[in-house]
Parts: structure tokens; sequence; C-alpha cells
């Protein structure tokens, strides 16, 4: 719910799916949710129409999902997009749609370059896209790589199979051992800004920087 060009982070994203088609909206929610609530509603101002399901200890960014679909079965019966509600960005979606189309992956994960990784996470590729490897905080000269996870995926619903009960994480748990049972997962790199807000000092540092810009 932080304010950012003059809407919530959380509208940002909402307005960024309902410009690709996507009005079937669901929030999981966990701290101060009435605040969310109360402020959507049921997303019909927006022209969506959102779902919420509510999560009472923290089940980290998979283990909400699978959560979700437990409580909204058939919401999971085609491909959906996966965005984290802390990113601000203007991710083009339709790219990762092309790349399912093209290479039939588990999931499409969008990525973003970003100069400094050392405290990010990374990918490597082949050159049709493919994922090799996830490498969490390199350390100098580990990778070349400088493609960051932005927290949007487009992931085919057989994912759900490979998300455990309980706490879950797709960057840390998921995503690496779907590449060690060969389970292909395929990139997709654009320039666009990604700004994060996980923590305070990210939040000081983005705020400013993109109410400057923009998206």
């Amino acid at each position: 719910m932080i304010n950012v060009n003059g809407k919530p982070i959380l509208q940002h994203n909402i307005e960024l799916c309902k410009k690709y088609g996507i009005t079937d909206i669901y929030i999981n929610l966990h701290h101060l949710a009435s605040i969310i609530t109360n402020h959507f509603a049921n997303g019909e101002n927006l022209g969506v129409r959102i779902n919420y399901t509510m999560e009472e200890t923290l089940m980290g960014t998979s283990g909400a999902v699978k959560n979700m679909a437990k409580q909204y079965p058939g919401f999971d019966q085609e491909p959906f997009f996966i965005i984290y509600g802390d990113n601000y960005s203007g991710y083009d979606l339709n790219t990762l749609i092309a790349k399912s189309k093209e290479t039939d992956p588990i999931a499409s994960i969008a990525f973003h370059y970003r100069e400094d990784v050392s405290t990010s996470g990374v990918a490597e590729f082949d050159k049709q896209g493919k994922v090799l490897s996830f490498i969490e905080k390199p350390k100098p000269g580990e990778t070349t790589s400088h493609w960051v996870n932005a927290g949007i995926y487009y992931v085919d619903p057989s994912i759900l199979d490979y998300i455990p009960d309980g706490y879950s994480d797709f960057a840390k748990d998921i995503f690496p051992e779907l590449l060690k049972k060969n389970i292909p997962l395929y990139g997709v790199c654009e320039n666009t800004q990604v700004r994060a807000f996980d923590t305070p000092e990210m939040l000081k540092k983005n705020i400013n920087n993109a109410n400057q810009e923009g998206k």
C-alpha cells in the first residue's frame, strides 16, 4: 500500500494486469489485511474481480500460491501469472506468454538488468533463454550474469504438483528443485526498470526514484 506516483504499489500491479487483459485477480493477505480489502473491495472500481486469501502464518511465495489453490479450486485450470506485490514495474506481460507458447516450459520467469547484483539472485541461461542455474547473492567473479529475478512468473498449473504444503519459496526452493529434475524453466530478459520495496533501505532509495521517473 506504499504510495508511488499517486497510487499504492498494489494498484499499479492490478492495473498492469488489466492492461494485458487479466481481470481475475487473487491477492494473498497477511499483515494489516483489512487496509487492503477496504481499499480495493471486490475490484469493481478498477474494472477487475478481486478474490482474497489469508495466510495466518507466513507461507513463502510458493507456499502462498499452493494455499490459494486449495481455497479456490478451479482458478488454476489454465496458465496464470504470479506477481510479487512489493515490486513496481511496467513489465510487458505478453513477452512471458509468448515465451511459454514458444518453449512450453512449466514456468516463464521475468528478469531485469541490474548492475550491482551482490544482494540479488541472478540466473544464467543458454542461447534460447533456458535457465541453467540460479545464483543467490553472487560473489565477485562467480558469474557474469546481471539478470535479476523480477518477481513475475507465468506458470503452468502443473507447477502446483511440485509445491509442498507449508512454507516454500519459488526462487530458493521450487525453481532450483525443478532444475534438478530437468524440468525446463525459461527466462525473459528486459531492461525494464523494476523497483523492489522489500526493506526500509530499499523503500527509501526506490520510492524517490520511482516518483521522479515514473514507469
